[in-house]
């Protein structure tokens, strides 16, 4: 039985963190800070000068992330000279009461604006605000800045040894260890597969099979995101994911069938021979992937690859489902190829983008962003100065760390909302933590290096998570220096509430952006994209062009995955009205089943598998004409407009090959589920249509938020 949990701890972690990469990162910072505050142990400075240099220890490694090494050594040094600009200002400022607030102010605008330089800019903004903060929040003074400065040369110096020897990025490794989340989460689909089938189509076995499928499609989302740092050549990167999403598509068609051939009552020999297939499938793909080479030429894998091949006119019972397993088997195979390198079944590898160069000065929402987190820091600090004239930079902090990443006010809100969260339940922690190992030093330490790690690990996953060990660790802070006590965590609180509102108000009240306003403008996005996939899959089905619509469907999901981040102020459970967050869930549900459907078309989709068939430019003119009234009800809120729905039957005729049923099927699901989506927005079916399938009830559109 803990055999099992564990096994299952370990598979969650590797799904969650593909590569290690987040997991290195926070234990860079715990080493970092342990090798930094040893040697200056040694030499003998104050406890405050000590932990300046495990500051800047972690500030690196949460910060710098630059893609080569080389790179990771200039950012140090940058960083080392506006961190030491910073550390001196906050001692100055310290002896000047009013410096220190202004000071610290236009650090918010140096910060937010610079996250629009990539990880560089990121790292030379963020790294000094908080080295600014924890000067202040460690009372330094003027005659220790030479001190200071040599702890935080040793706290960088200190990450650069973790950085470079003793934990460097090993690209080999993290791609293996993405590649074992990936079949991870790809043997579990199958299986899926093979206990629904099992079952003959219990209503248990199709939610875990969908389940299945999220999770696959989430560990494909993450891969995407992890693979370029650890996959050293940005060819072969831009081709593997091309690969891993083909293999996805693969699995969702394996589920298609899988439901279809429950559906059709097959006899029980021929099921138990699918499930069979399925298993034997399933065990290798749980072999090591480095094994792959070997797998591919075993006489399994090969029986798998023919069965699958054996159709036409002779179809038997089941015969989709051993073609969707061997494609499948063709997919994982390709990707597995591309991840050992081998690139002698592909064409030319995709080439690079040329990047666009990013403008110095420019108006747009970083900007915007930063002159509210200037505005609303300064409230912070007048309204923190009332608290606490002592600690009113909590507050600071609280405005900072709640307009990062934020695009809208209603983002702000919900930002801001978890802040205070993660704070109540951090303060709790720390001062249960700082009780039990009260006057034990090594306990204390030992504790804070488990909230670094946390704090670090969790810091893009979430942002209560992260609040809460930052806040704990705080509280064991206070304790080691001597001046913990339940009030100084209750002015914490109080500060985080006041910043939290003044990062709110400012949001709300100048140069407001509503949610309803960017959501409108990234469904624009997707819809622009939906109508570049169909005319481009037109293309490919009518043999004019041999496109790539699997990277076309991919950018459709990326859409959608950002109109879902910007929606999220509306289905959160903070956005009080129950219409609103319906709202918010039928927009992301029926963009989530375009893209369902666009990934469905791009698994099946050939060149001239369609050419001489007058059907598809019928159901893709309808369809881009569809798009196309969208895109002027979102561009245009208020403006009328009618879609035209698909024919009843779909445009299918009996004597249709079973590939040509599926696409036109599934493009009239497509334009379904477009057609769903227009309710949103004011546009219904046409005149005497009927009506569309994915939903026929949408709930009233709101304009706040």
């Amino acid at each position: 039985m803990i055999g099992r949990a564990l096994e299952t701890a370990v598979d969650r972690l590797r799904a969650s963190d593909p590569g290690w990469s987040r997991s290195r990162r926070a234990l860079s910072a715990v080493l970092g800070i342990g090798i930094a505050v040893s040697v200056l142990a040694v030499l003998g400075p104050p406890l405050p000068v000590v932990l300046i240099g495990a500051v800047g220890a972690l500030m690196a490694a949460f910060t710098i992330s630059d893609p080569e090494p080389a790179g990771q050594a200039v950012s140090l040094g940058l960083v080392f000279v506006v961190g030491s600009l910073a550390v001196t200002s906050a001692s100055l400022g310290q002896a000047v009461p009013p410096l220190d607030g202004v000071v610290f102010v236009l650090l918010i605008f140096v910060a937010v604006y610079a996250q629009r330089f990539g990880p560089r800019g990121i790292a030379l903004g963020s790294a000094p605000f908080f080295l600014f903060f924890f000067a202040m929040f460690l009372q330094t003074r003027v005659e220790q800045v030479p001190m200071l400065l040599v702890a935080l040369a040793v706290g960088l110096g200190a990450n650069a040894i973790v950085r470079f020897v003793l934990l460097p990025r090993r690209a080999g490794r993290e791609l293996l260890a993405v590649r074992r989340s990936f079949r991870t989460r790809l043997s579990a689909s199958v299986s899926a597969a093979a206990n629904h089938l099992a079952a003959g189509g219990t209503q248990r076995t199709d939610k875990q099979l969908r389940r299945a499928g999220d999770r696959l499609h989430e560990a494909v989302l993450l891969i995407e995101d992890t693979i370029g740092d650890v996959f050293d050549d940005p060819q072969a990167a831009a081709l593997l994911r091309r690969r891993a999403l083909e293999v996805e598509l693969a699995a969702q068609w394996l589920a298609m069938t899988t439901r279809r051939a429950c559906a059709d009552q097959l006899d029980e020999p021929v099921r138990d021979d699918l499930v069979a297939r399925l298993h034997r499938f399933r065990s290798l793909i749980e072999r090591d992937p480095r094994e792959l080479p070997v797998i591919s030429d075993t006489a399994e894998f090969s029986e798998l690859l023919v069965s699958g091949s054996r159709l036409g006119d002779r179809a038997e019972p089941g015969d989709d489902v051993r073609r969707a397993i061997a494609e499948l088997a063709l997919a994982d195979l390709n990707a597995q190829r591309i991840a050992e390198r081998d690139f002698s079944a592909e064409p030319e590898p995709p080439e690079d983008e040329e990047s666009e160069r990013t403008p110095v000065l420019a108006y747009d929402n970083r900007t915007r962003s930063a002159i509210q987190a200037v505005l609303g820091g300064g409230l912070a600090v007048v309204g923190g100065d009332l608290v606490s004239h002592q600690r009113w930079y909590w507050a600071v902090l609280t405005v900072f760390v709640v307009f990062l990443g934020a695009s809208s006010a209603g983002a702000t809100l919900v930002k801001s909302a978890r802040r205070v969260v993660g704070t109540v339940v951090g303060i709790f922690a720390g001062a249960l933590c700082a009780l039990v190992v009260a006057e034990n030093v090594p306990a204390t330490i030992a504790l804070i290096l488990l909230c670094v790690f946390g704090m670090v690990f969790f810091a893009r996953a979430s942002q209560i998570a992260m609040t809460f060990f930052i806040t704990t660790m705080l509280g064991l802070l206070y304790s080691l220096l001597g001046t913990f006590s339940i009030e100084v965590l209750g002015v914490r609180l109080a500060e985080t509430a006041v910043g939290a509102a003044a990062g709110v108000l400012a949001a709300v009240v100048i140069l407001p952006v509503r949610t309803r306003a960017v959501m409108l403008d990234d469904v624009g996005t997707a819809l622009e994209d939906l109508r570049e996939y169909v005319a481009r899959t037109r293309d490919l089905l009518a043999g004019v062009d041999n496109v790539n619509v699997i990277e076309l469907s991919r950018t459709l999901d990326r859409d959608v995955e950002q109109v879902r981040s910007v929606v999220e102020p509306l289905t959160h459970p903070i956005s009080l009205r129950a219409a609103r967050r319906d709202y918010g869930w039928y927009v992301v549900d029926t963009l989530d089943a375009v893209a369902f459907r666009a990934r469905h078309i791009a698994a099946r989709a050939r060149p001239g598998l369609l050419a001489l068939d007058g059907r598809l430019d019928a159901v893709t003119t309808r369809l881009i004409g569809n798009i196309d009234t969208l895109l002027t009800a979102v561009r245009s809120p208020g403006s009328a407009g009618h879609v035209v729905p698909p024919p009843g039957d779909d445009g299918v005729r009996p004597d249709d090959e079973p590939a040509t049923r599926v696409l036109l099927a599934s493009f009239a699901k497509l334009d379904e589920a477009a057609g769903a989506l227009g309710k949103a927005f004011g546009v219904t079916p046409g005149p005497g249509s009927i009506g569309t399938g994915e939903a026929t009830h949408p709930p009233r559109a709101e304009t706040g938020g």
